[in-house]
């Protein structure tokens, strides 16, 4: 006897190797301008426009990991990573994302996320929360098993 291929499930049946590799969404153009203008104006102006733009898209990563590299002191930067990480989770969630998989930086819509974790990381270990600081470390090597810290410029 041989297996038949043309058995009722076989269509349904996908086989994968490794973990799924989830994608967010895009920032909306009026984002990614604003971020763009924001990172291009004098020093001075940057925080001001990048909260515009947060106040514009509140559940945008991007937006909220901006915030944080122009933070003013830990706590702040804390705060906003902190935000940004679940706003990401929430948008990973609703990308599919289950709990696993990869979430990679080779993709531009991953790294407003990616950055967040990052981030968080930084500022918790500058806060003394270091097992929080420890956390973040390892998922953000599970989430891109390639994951360059310098890719962020956030400190070690």
């Amino acid at each position: 006897m041989h297996a038949s291929t043309d058995h009722p499930l076989s269509s349904a049946v996908t086989l994968t190797t490794g973990l799924p590799d989830t994608v967010l969404p895009e920032d909306p153009p009026e984002v990614v301008h604003g971020l763009a203008a924001a990172a291009s104006a004098p020093p001075e102006r940057r925080r001001d426009l990048v909260c515009e733009v947060v106040r514009l898209a509140p559940a945008s990563p991007a937006a909220w990991a901006a915030l944080g590299e122009l933070a003013r002191d830990d706590v702040e930067a804390y705060a906003c990573y902190r935000v940004g990480y679940h706003r990401g989770l929430d948008a990973l969630r609703a990308a599919g994302w289950r709990g696993s998989g990869t979430v990679r930086w080779a993709h531009v819509s991953n790294r407003g996320f990616l950055t967040c974790v990052d981030g968080l990381r930084a500022a918790a270990g500058a806060l003394g929360e270091h097992a929080e600081e420890e956390r973040c470390a390892v998922f953000v090597r599970q989430l891109d098993p390639g994951w360059r810290r310098e890719w962020t410029g956030i400190p070690a």
